[in-house]
């Protein structure tokens, strides 16, 4: 008597999921995927019972790199980055007209430093970075009066490093520290 073997690719993880919906839809918004495509992976990653399964979706992708520069872009709306997201080395926000909030302060660090290059029209931002991060404003330049930033007092300096840069035309920049 034969036995079958039985399948023993682990289960599909929750993170491998996420990080896979996150490839797909980067991989669309990249012009290497058309809305149907992005569908279909979609609901393969979604629907993956193993990893295996997910690698399949993702076959034909073209493996990220973590240190690539990333770009947010709206003419109009918001822009929201909230949660744990991974930090590219180097991120370009651009608004003209909506307002931008970026939360720092549980995403994923793979990098030491950040790049952050804003360029807001008439919009303002509100930038919410971990607790012992250094930031950098000399790089930014703004119609109105400086934006006005203070590090906290008990900060070690031991957290990243932001460095922000790019202009803002009528708008304003708050930086505020996560208090845990």
């Amino acid at each position: 008597m034969t036995s079958v073997p039985e399948d023993r690719s682990p289960s599909a993880r929750e993170g491998d999921r996420d990080a896979a919906v996150q490839r797909v839809q980067e991989a669309y918004t990249d012009g290497l995927l058309t809305h149907e495509e992005m569908d279909e992976r979609l609901h393969q990653v979604l629907s993956a019972k193993t990893g295996q399964d997910i690698e399949v979706a993702l076959a034909s992708l073209p493996v990220p790199d973590p240190g690539r520069s990333a770009g947010i872009a709206a003419a109009t709306g918001r822009i929201k980055r909230t949660g744990a997201w991974r930090v590219p080395r180097k991120l370009k926000v651009n608004s003209e007209f909506g307002r931008v909030k970026l939360d720092l302060s549980r995403a994923v660090w793979e990098y030491p430093e950040l790049d952050l290059e804003l360029n807001l029209g008439t919009g303002s931002a509100k930038i919410r970075v971990p607790r012992d991060a250094v930031v950098d404003l000399d790089g930014l330049t703004t119609a109105l009066k400086d934006s006005p930033y203070q590090p906290p007092r008990r900060s070690d300096g031991t957290g990243p490093r932001i460095r922000i840069t790019g202009t803002i035309g009528f708008g304003k920049v708050k930086i505020r520290h996560a208090k845990r």
